[in-house]
């Protein structure tokens, strides 16, 4: 246990394209649709709710009623991928967000839906959101030799559709209904499965089933405390998530959009989705010996991001900061998801994502929340230059943790 896993390459899987195997091209067209629903759901939520007169109270607790279930059950998920497989996890929570879309499309489109309904099926969409994303991990490098440049390549299509799908949903809702935008990510979720459902993919590790859960999660906890480097880049992201990730977009539009406008904080955010694609582009190409270490000194110039709002910079050095600052966190992202994917051993790694993604997200809520109050007390632009300093405090951190500092890339190993 702890060791590093080297995946074997045999005569089958050479003779298989390194990115573009049928297999990956349905698992890269069920990412793009669940993404591009993914990023139009905050929006119609924040639309449809704001609509029904319940303010920014109800908005808030619409979106931590998807947020919360995840953080509490995604371990779960990944246990659950290990006894039933992750591609019918998957499905199985496709089909579930099928139905609540659909119902919550058709509540908004012939009725007037009350905030307890919306909250209900927030939390089931977050439950089945905590049951899908274990499984992506485990799957990338069964659908891929090449798993860094389908990290890459996935990233690529994920900023595309973050990018596209807030101005869709707002649009639609604006045109035609809020309730259409939540049909178009059922119709998005459908074809999601049904891409899941066409893969063919190789053995993978065999179906756990003779021990009990309790048994199954402290497994994957023993396999992620035996990674230094994994558990101490989650510490940093715990910081990052309660002073950094948290407070960004909420403060950040508050003072964006008053000082500049509503339209220019639209553009601020457009440039660090446009500079996420550049990352995904670039970590295409660049192939570090040491991807941590390379992926926390491009998350140098995420600090960028709230650096600019708090100096209350002009709107081109505001893009300029958030291009460099997206390109830093794309960077990262694919080192970061490479890194686990190659590291971990294919039977361990379902329960050890679900640690390293509820660790990673746990505390963003908690800054989403006390972001408010701390402004209230020291003020929005002193909340986000603390955050600069911390984004800047974090990286010197991971680069003197030697376990990050000198974790190597794992070299596939083809057999004579």
């Amino acid at each position: 246990m702890g060791g590093q896993a080297v995946r074997a390459v045999g005569q089958g899987e050479r003779e298989r394209p390194a990115v573009w195997s049928r297999g990956f091209g349905l698992f890269f067209t069920a990412r793009s649709v669940s993404m591009l629903g993914s990023a139009m759901v905050p929006i119609a939520t924040a639309l449809g709710v704001g609509g029904l007169g319940y303010g920014p109270t109800g908005v808030g607790l619409a979106l931590a009623a998807w947020m919360a279930p995840v953080a509490l059950l995604i371990l779960f998920g990944g246990v659950f991928a290990d006894r039933f497989t992750p591609r019918r996890m998957m499905i199985g929570a496709d089909v579930v967000r099928v139905v609540t879309q659909a119902l919550l499309a058709s509540l908004f489109v012939f009725g007037t839906p009350t905030l307890w309904q919306v909250l209900v099926i927030s939390a089931i969409n977050g439950a089945a959101a905590a049951m899908y994303q274990p499984g992506v991990a485990s799957t990338i490098p069964r659908v891929a030799r090449d798993v860094q440049r389908a990290n890459a390549t996935l990233r690529v299509s994920e900023s595309i559709m973050m990018l596209v799908g807030p101005g869709v949903a707002g649009a639609v809702a604006g045109f035609v209904n809020v309730g259409v935008v939540f049909a178009l990510d059922a119709v998005g979720f459908a074809i999601s499965a049904t891409c899941l459902l066409l893969m063919r993919l190789p053995p993978g590790s065999p179906v756990v089933a003779e021990e009990s859960m309790w048994r199954n999660l402290r497994g994957g906890w023993l396999e992620f405390r035996s990674r230094t480097w994994m558990w101490s880049v989650i510490l940093v992201w715990i910081i990052f998530g309660a002073t950094l990730f948290g407070p960004l977009i909420p403060l950040g539009s508050v003072l964006i959009g008053g000082r500049l406008g509503d339209q220019a904080y639209g553009l601020v955010m457009s440039a660090s989705g446009a500079g996420t694609i550049l990352g995904g582009l670039l970590a295409m190409r660049v192939r570090p010996a040491r991807p941590l270490m390379a992926g926390a000194i491009g998350m140098f110039g995420f600090a960028l991001e709230p650096l600019t709002i708090a100096i209350g910079a002009p709107l081109g050095v505001l893009m300029a900061g958030h291009v460099v600052g997206g390109v830093g966190w794309a960077f990262w992202s694919v080192m970061w998801a490479t890194s686990i994917q190659t590291q971990v051993p294919p039977e361990a790694l379902n329960r050890v994502t679900a640690y390293e993604v509820g660790g990673s997200t746990l505390a963003v809520p908690v800054g989403q929340v006390l972001a408010g109050p701390l402004a209230g007390v020291f003020g929005a632009r002193e909340t986000l230059a603390v955050s600069a300093v911390v984004a800047v405090c974090g990286c010197v951190c991971l680069l003197l943790v030697p376990a990050v500092r000198r974790l190597r890339r794992v070299a596939e190993v083809v057999p004579a």
